[in-house]
């Protein structure tokens, strides 16, 4: 199973909808299950740098079916995963990467933001994040 265009979509307008609400400007992606791109909006005035760390962090998540954070505390130095961040192509492993799950609770997919503080991408992620459930 795997998300599909208009849950997608449902998902980016949610993480929209919350951006505007807390005053940032945000990139937000989303992945299906098999880690494609399958929505992504930018919104006007959201850094362009941005635009590869919210799909990295949406592949992320994925990838790994945890929120991108919790990759982060695991790959510190010393960590178990330390280095990962290299794998896969580049990995983000800090806030706004989150798993998307439909509602048995099988992961179809993940959404990534990326525009603000990590707080504030992972504010606006879980906000996108609940549209699907």
């Amino acid at each position: 199973m795997s998300i599909n265009l208009a849950q997608a979509q449902k998902v980016v307008q949610a993480a929209l909808a919350e951006s505007t609400k807390i005053d940032t400007k945000m990139n937000v992606a989303v992945v299906d299950a098999g880690m494609n791109l399958v929505a992504f909006a930018r919104q006007d005035g959201a850094w362009l740098g941005s635009i590869d760390i919210a799909i990295k962090k949406a592949r992320t998540a994925r990838g790994f079916d945890m929120d991108s954070g919790e990759i982060g505390k695991l790959s510190q130095p010393g960590g178990s995963l330390y280095n990962i961040e290299h794998s896969n192509g580049g990995l983000i492993s800090f806030p706004g990467g989150v798993p998307l799950k439909d509602a048995s609770g099988t992961i179809v997919g993940a959404i990534g933001v990326s525009g603000s503080t990590v707080e504030n991408d992972h504010t606006v992620a879980s906000a996108g994040a609940k549209a699907l459930g």
